[in-house]
């Protein structure tokens, strides 16, 4: 355990924004499997409306800095293409 007060506070900061980072990236990944599991189901309408607010979720998580922006790119036009076999 640390000594120096700032190190604490380090400790206690980091702990926080690793909490937030699992959650966003928690709520990514469900979005994404939301998308897979109606692309799965060839439901594509339901698969529009999950690949609509997925890309959202990747957006406001590449905006926070939680992934890389190249990451989010990848991962947005990984899931349209997968949409974009239903037609």
């Amino acid at each position: 355990m640390a000594n120096i007060k700032s190190a604490k506070k380090r400790i206690l900061v980091t702990e926080a924004k690793t909490a937030r980072n699992k959650s966003i990236k928690s709520a990514v990944k469900t979005a994404m499997k939301k998308v897979e599991a109606a692309v799965e189901a060839k439901n594509k309408e339901e698969a529009q409306a999950a690949l609509t607010a997925a890309i959202s979720a990747i957006s406001k998580a590449a905006s926070k800095g939680v992934y890389h922006k190249n990451n989010a790119a990848r991962k947005v036009s990984r899931l349209t293409k997968l949409v974009n076999t239903l037609a």
